[in-house]
């Protein structure tokens, strides 16, 4: 028979399971009060089934689920395209939505309850020349995938169209940040975020890429220390200052470890995603590494 028991009795079951990973990486959410998760991005390189499995083995329980793993693959954004081949890409995606029946999402929803992943936010793309009733079917998505959050690398001139959606459905948008400090249309700059949440709606905040905020020249940690109250979570990875490489953890100038202990020392409900985009081998490997780097950072 079942029987409920006490968080207490349930975090010391879990220390002293042997169970590996799986075990580990959910006993670590419980006591640091902190949800490292997976931006699926990570995992561009297989199928979304694929990709469950490989997160099953690993213990991710919480993702930010990559747009890559709803709309055709076929059709994704990959480095070295041709102008002619990124038309296609744009044409194909427009003409999926257009017949899209939202049931469909509902099953993904479905596949990664069963294997005990949530979504904790979608991921979706939102630039200038997005039609409305295309930027209104991510929103559907969102919805139908059971999120109150969508992060995206959207534009500043776009957010007034967004910003009208995410009140229509009461869901919260994170603006995510590159590097490219000289597009003044793009997030990269704390202006820039300032900018996209100028005029808005309490449904506007901030993805904090912290890699490349670093690589900006920006400090990860004295911007959420002053502006974690509109942070929706937050992408790990690392590179280096002025523009530099995407490096594996622990080699690059991003503040990982700091960053992570404050989320944990102040409390704050802010997801990290880990968004493993270095050069490296298998991903499968690649991700374990940057789980148990983030891991080991929180528990001294």
């Amino acid at each position: 028979m079942k029987r409920n028991i006490s968080r207490k009795e349930y975090c010391k079951q879990l220390t002293m399971l042997t169970l590996g990973t799986l075990w580990t990486h959910s006993a670590f959410v419980l006591k640091y009060n902190v949800i490292i998760g997976l931006q699926t991005y990570s995992f561009r390189d297989k199928s979304l089934d694929d990709a469950i499995t490989d997160m099953q083995k690993l213990g991710i329980k919480h993702i930010e689920l990559w747009e890559g793993h709803v709309q055709p693959m076929e059709f994704q954004w990959k480095r070295g395209l041709s102008a002619e081949q990124l038309k296609e890409n744009r044409e194909g995606i427009a003409a999926w939505r257009a017949s899209l029946n939202i049931n469909e999402v509902s099953e993904i929803k479905k596949k990664l309850k069963t294997a005990g992943i949530k979504v904790l936010a979608y991921n979706s793309t939102f630039k200038d020349n997005i039609k409305d009733e295309e930027l209104d079917l991510e929103f559907q998505i969102a919805k139908a995938l059971g999120t109150d959050t969508i992060n995206s690398s959207a534009t500043v001139n776009v957010m007034s169209r967004v910003d009208k959606l995410a009140k229509k459905y009461r869901i919260k948008v994170g603006m995510h940040n590159h590097s490219h400090v000289d597009q003044p249309n793009q997030f990269a700059t704390p202006d820039s975020f300032s900018r996209g949440m100028a005029g808005r709606s309490k449904f506007i905040g901030i993805n904090l890429d912290i890699g490349h905020f670093t690589a900006s020249n920006f400090d990860p940690v004295a911007y959420l220390q002053e502006n974690h109250h509109k942070v929706y979570s937050i992408h790990i990875k690392d590179r280096i200052r002025n523009q530099g490489e995407k490096v594996p953890f622990g080699e690059g100038d991003t503040p990982i470890v700091e960053v992570l202990r404050l989320i944990k020392e102040r409390q704050w409900n802010i997801p990290a995603f880990i968004e493993y985009e270095y050069p490296g081998g298998d991903s499968f490997t690649e991700v374990k590494k940057c789980l148990d780097y983030c891991w080991s950072a929180l528990k001294k």
